[in-house]
């Protein structure tokens, strides 16, 4: 495997420069620091092209927040060669699909259609990205579709407890702990004047990442980017691809429990504590430490809350990573009088497991858990498009599937209990949405 690490001098390469990352995969810089990456499937009959920007909620200042998904709605609105109509109507012309999606780290606008479609849905998407008219009439429709978003969001108890459980890691006015979508507050007075500004200066050709899977030919698809970005605001002078997105001190909360009232039928449970960045060396170890706690129905977690004892339907734990920081949690969802009897057996599982550690057995079915959903999750020329783009955006290299598996098996059962104990001991902070007073579970 080759790869490429000369980005050119200071002012920027001045040529294209091509290279192999891997059996099938190619990664181009253009002159204007867009990288497009590539994975060839000859066996399949379709083709996925994303294209990814790397800015998302965290990179807002608090009163543009939700700028980068007011965006992300408007830049299918309409550019100087098509109408928002034809955006999607090209793409399901030809049986395909497009959609789009904010994160607090990067923007994704991506497209799946059949092979001999590709140079299509190139052409669409970067036209999408790249020339975007930002009309004042589509952003005040879009002002209101957002705030539905947004009161939608509120009516899904599942869903606002981890947010809720965020802004209690990092706190409300911090970066990662705002919501994606932004609030009715910073919504409601956003100027197309501050949505035009944030992307000319945000959606530069070096924080913009091409990739495609499929069906296809890698320098045909170099091709077909040049020719959709000719002439637009991404048909820029030479510049060096942007780094990585630097990892800086992040401040997270003391411990602390925040309860939002609602009227539901159920209890909706967050506990947790910040976590480890997604370049910490012990990111496989967590992989696997999280399934052995609550990955799947053998898990510790869902076989005493759920199984044994018929407490919740729904129990897991989950890891965030971010470039600087991390979150690791267990989520519940129950009958309002059992919340403190769950509470308790989580508390007592995750400080049994911080105590001694994990078995042997868990080990080895932690590994396995976690090496079969990252092999069964590239079946498809959208996870492997996905996969491309986040390793050149995120990790500023790919990692190739027997590598990663390697690192998942090299795993040791003391690297898992001494995460452990070092994760699950942390004070735990705890969100909760349901019919509770504000001041329940001693908040």
């Amino acid at each position: 495997m080759t790869r490429s690490t000369d980005r050119g001098p200071a002012s920027g390469p001045a040529r294209v420069v091509t290279s192999t990352l891997a059996d099938g995969v190619r990664r181009t810089v253009l002159p204007s620091g867009l990288r497009i990456l590539t994975e060839a499937i000859p066996t399949t009959r379709s083709a996925s092209i994303g294209v990814w920007v790397g800015v998302g909620s965290r990179d807002e200042t608090p009163a543009l927040s939700g700028v980068s998904h007011f965006l992300e709605h408007l830049l299918f609105k309409g550019t100087r060669k098509r109408t928002a109509l034809d955006i999607s109507a090209d793409i399901e012309a030809v049986g395909g699909e497009t959609n789009a999606f904010t994160t607090k780290e990067y923007t994704c606008f991506y497209a799946r259609v059949l092979d001999a479609d590709l140079p299509l849905a190139v052409d669409v998407l970067c036209d999408a990205v790249a020339d975007s008219i930002v009309d004042p009439a589509d952003v005040e429709t879009e002002r209101g579709v957002i705030l539905e978003e947004i009161a939608m969001h509120d009516d899904e108890p599942g869903d606002e407890v981890h947010d809720v459980f965020t802004e209690a890691i990092f706190g409300a006015d911090a970066p990662l702990g705002r919501l994606i979508s932004g609030t009715e507050e910073t919504i409601s007075p956003m100027t197309r004047r501050q949505i035009h500004s944030f992307y000319k200066r945000r959606y530069t050709p070096p924080h913009i990442v091409v990739t495609a899977a499929g069906n296809l030919d890698h320098a045909t698809v170099v091709r077909l980017v040049r020719r959709a970005l000719a002439g637009t605001p991404l048909d820029t002078a030479p510049a060096p691809a942007a780094p990585l997105r630097p990892a800086r001190a992040v401040r997270t909360q003391r411990a602390r429990t925040l309860v939002r009232t609602r009227d539901t039928e159920q209890a909706h449970l967050v506990l947790g504590c910040p976590g480890i960045g997604r370049l910490d060396d012990r990111r496989f170890a967590l992989g696997v430490l999280n399934n052995v706690l609550g990955g799947g129905m053998s898990s510790r977690l869902f076989q005493e809350i759920r199984e044994k004892r018929g407490l919740a339907y729904s129990v897991y734990s989950y890891a965030g990573q971010y470039a600087d920081a991390g979150v690791f949690a267990v989520y519940a969802g129950c009958a309002p009088g059992k919340a403190d009897e769950v509470l308790d057996l989580i508390r007592a599982e995750l400080a049994a497991v911080a105590a001694t550690g994990v078995t042997t057995e868990e080990l080895a079915r932690g590994k396995g858990m976690v090496k079969g959903s990252y092999v069964l999750g590239l079946e498809d020329s959208g996870s492997r498009m996905s996969r491309l783009a986040k390793s050149e955006l995120l990790f500023g290299d790919l990692m190739g599937v027997d590598e990663l598996l390697a690192h998942v098996d090299a795993v040791t059962l003391d690297e898992v209990n001494a995460l452990a104990a070092d994760l699950l001991a942390r004070p735990m902070s705890l969100a909760v949405v349901g019919p509770f007073e504000p001041a329940a579970f001693g908040a």
